[in-house]
């Protein structure tokens, strides 16, 4: 992959170079060009002989040979990224727990997205409805019905004495406490209470205060939601009505069909925006904190900017995270030509760690909802340095890299074809970066042929 000449002259490289063409595992091919005119400029100035500490004059033979190509001597921002393959899909899949009971009379098409209010599934066409929180449906909700007194131990019997003895008026004043062994019905409290009540008004039905009491007021917005759902109007919410999530939802898929029963893990949903999911080397994770900025190439050739929003905190030997991104030609097979059966001896796969790329623009993603994908991460980057082509370098005689003056780049006219000894740094995307004490922004150079 190439790289990017960045508007202020700074240099962003597309694949891994390190001037001496090695690959490391798990990315993807790591030559550059420049090798190859390095290895020819080595034998060039080998086979001239040439070399000296500060500087090696030449005849006018090797001046012949030379290229007249030259360029300027560069200062920006070398940058270095490696490549690692992700999957682009929805994220990991998570089964509704369904508890309503009863064969099941609808079913949404895969892939569909599923809001507040509206139906998961039907079952003896009722509808399962889709609310948000993250506690689960776990109990009936409505008002509680009138108990017996835990004190009674008569049950109907003593409640039949205590109305004889109220009739023949042994205490009928208007204020004594009843002796039935009966209650007012009372509310219902819990924090499933708030969630589904915070839910039911943001359904706009209202006339009841959102907290943690399911009171008379709360079943009478209760009746209007469940006319409107076509439902018997009780006030009361069966465990089997309702199922939650954190938000909106993408139908994943349906382990039933129409006609068959209920079950608890009838359908899986996930997240309905896009991410990308990485098996990334668990040797190789200093790229990969919370925050950070990648960038994902797309099958189309487009680049969208996107961050990690997840690090998995355990290793694995290589299964997929995610939606299965490790199947159909997902990232189990490595820019290093997989490790199914490749690797030397029968060696098993290495440990990776799952990590999640989301993005900010879902637009920027265009219509594909899932794919390999190549993400892309800074891995080395040097601010303000002096660079040149690689090209540019030529090994010396004694050793060490060195660049040969252009026309009148000396002290004199002579100094043209010298050869300054240079230290190189940070290789990247055809540049090198270059310092010693002949080097300077600006300095003119020749590339040798």
């Amino acid at each position: 992959m190439g790289g990017v000449q960045m508007a202020d002259g700074d240099i962003e490289e597309g694949v891994y170079a390190d001037g001496s063409g090695a690959r490391r595992r798990g990315r993807g091919p790591l030559l550059i060009a420049g090798g190859f005119v390095l290895v020819a400029a080595v034998s060039a100035v080998g086979a001239l002989g040439l070399g000296g500490g500060g500087g090696t004059d030449r005849d006018d033979g090797a001046a012949r040979s030379r290229s007249d190509q030259t360029v300027a001597v560069q200062r920006g921002t070398l940058t270095r990224q490696t490549e690692i393959d992700g999957r682009l899909g929805h994220g990991q899949e998570v089964p509704f727990p369904v508890k309503a009971e009863g064969t099941v009379t609808w079913l949404p098409q895969t892939g569909t997205t599923v809001r507040r209010g509206e139906t998961v599934l039907r079952v003896d066409d009722r509808p399962v409805v889709l609310l948000y929180g993250s506690l689960p449906m776990y109990r009936e909700l409505g008002v509680r019905r009138p108990e017996t007194d835990p004190s009674s131990t008569t049950g109907a019997g003593q409640e039949s004495d205590a109305k004889s003895t109220d009739d023949a008026g042994a205490d009928s004043s208007p204020t004594a406490r009843p002796s039935t062994g009966t209650q007012a019905p009372t509310p219902l409290h819990g924090m499933d209470v708030k969630q589904f009540e915070s839910n039911l008004s943001a359904l706009g039905y209202t006339g009841f205060t959102v907290d943690e009491s399911y009171t008379r007021l709360t079943a009478n917005a209760v009746k209007r939601w469940q006319k409107d759902l076509g439902l018997p109007q009780t006030g009361r919410v069966a465990a089997g009505d309702i199922v939650y999530a954190p938000g909106a939802v993408r139908i994943a898929g349906t382990s039933v069909r129409v006609g068959a029963g209920a079950s608890g893990n009838s359908l899986t949903y996930t997240s309905t925006a896009r991410m990308v999911t990485i098996n990334a080397p668990a040797d190789d994770m200093s790229w990969a904190a919370t925050g950070s900025g990648v960038t994902v190439d797309l099958p189309d050739g487009r680049s969208v900017k996107g961050e990690v929003a997840g690090v998995g905190k355990d290793a694995s030997g290589g299964g997929a995270p995610g939606d299965g991104a490790g199947e159909g030609g997902g990232t189990d097979g490595g820019g290093d030509g997989g490790t199914d059966g490749g690797g030397a001896g029968g060696e098993g796969k290495a440990a990776t760690v799952a990590v999640v790329v989301t993005f900010d623009d879902q637009g920027a993603l265009g219509t594909l909802q899932s794919g390999p994908v190549s993400v892309r991460y800074v891995e080395k980057r040097r601010k303000d340095v002096l660079h040149v082509p690689v090209a540019a370098l030529v090994a010396l005689a004694e050793g060490g890299y060195g660049l040969e003056v252009s026309d009148g780049e000396g002290d004199r006219a002579s100094d043209d074809g010298r050869f300054i000894t240079v230290r190189t740094g940070l290789f990247a995307n055809g540049q090198v970066e270059v310092s010693g004490p002949g080097v300077r922004e600006g300095l003119k150079v020749r590339i040798p042929q």
